[in-house]
């Protein structure tokens, strides 16, 4: 049997251009200074292409052996963010994008999109609840840091 999928969305709409947001979102040691204290330390540690967030790039969140390792996978100057985590979690197959679309009437809107298998059966529900108003924290964070 195969695993059941779950999601989450995001909205958010910053008045910071959508280049200032990539800026940050793509630069994986900049996190922490944007996303303290839900993401206290940030590394960057290989560079993708281009460099330095790009596809390839790998990002270690968080401290220790609990910190997060997340890989990019799609980059779209200004527009697109996409990741993967690749540390172990409760979940497989965990795939995560960022699209930035600026507004007519100036500002960026931000669509903050996530999915994953459950590993543990029955667990799945409780973790996109979890991822959703996790990732809804940071995207507020996002665009309070942006805006400063």
């Amino acid at each position: 049997m195969a695993a059941r999928r779950f999601s989450y969305e995001v909205e958010r709409t910053s008045s910071a251009d959508a280049a200032t947001l990539f800026a940050m979102l793509s630069d994986g040691s900049r996190w922490s200074e944007w996303a303290s204290p839900i993401v206290p330390s940030s590394t960057l540690l290989t560079e993708g292409d281009p460099a330095p967030g790009g596809v390839g790039a790998i990002r270690k969140l968080g401290v220790g052996p609990l910190g997060l390792r997340e890989q990019t996978v799609a980059y779209e100057q200004d527009r697109l963010h996409g990741y993967v985590i690749t540390s172990p979690t409760p979940m497989r197959d965990y795939r995560a994008e960022v699209r930035l679309t600026p507004r007519s009437d100036g500002g960026t809107d931000i669509h903050w999109s996530g999915g994953f298998a459950e590993l543990i059966p029955g667990s799945g529900a409780v973790l996109a609840k979890a991822l959703e108003s996790m990732i809804g924290r940071l995207a507020s964070k996002l665009v309070a840091a942006a805006e400063k």
